[in-house]
């Protein structure tokens, strides 16, 4: 199965760090219980990612980040590892079956294509957001 991503960074592209700390931002309060240098890291971070600014150009304030994070016990930094067991391989969601008469699937991805969070869709019609770049996650089809 492959995703269609309109010549975006697919779900295992992307910048790894940037999309790790977008699913922290969203799985937890938003501060990761980081002090007032790395929370000024990921205002910092993510206004420059609005501004337009590329992730790999912006590679040592993740590294700083990563510091603050391993300093506040984060025993992965920004990488994507678990400290608790999760069903799924990290990152990832079970998708449903696609088969004859179902409708087609698809994914949510990083609304710029800059990092390779991907989510399942919900029940629900709304999208879960980004809260790096204060989006919705668009919707990518997988063909």
């Amino acid at each position: 199965m492959e995703i269609e991503t309109g010549g975006r960074s697919g779900p295992r592209g992307g910048h790894a760090r940037l999309g790790e700390l977008c699913r922290r931002l969203t799985d937890g309060s938003g501060s990761l219980g980081l002090g007032e240098r790395g929370l000024r890291l990921i205002e910092s971070i993510t206004s420059e990612l609005r501004t337009g600014r590329a992730p790999e150009e912006l590679d040592d304030a993740f590294d700083e980040l990563e510091e603050e994070l391993l300093a506040a016990g984060h025993s992965a930094g920004l990488g994507s590892y678990r400290t608790t067991p999760t069903p799924l391989t990290p990152g990832f969601q079970q998708l449903p079956v696609a088969g004859r008469n179902h409708p087609p699937l698809h994914v949510l991805a990083c609304p710029r294509g800059h990092c390779g969070r991907v989510e399942a869709p919900g029940d629900d019609a709304s999208h879960p957001g980004c809260r790096i770049f204060d989006q919705p996650l668009r919707t990518v089809p997988l063909r």
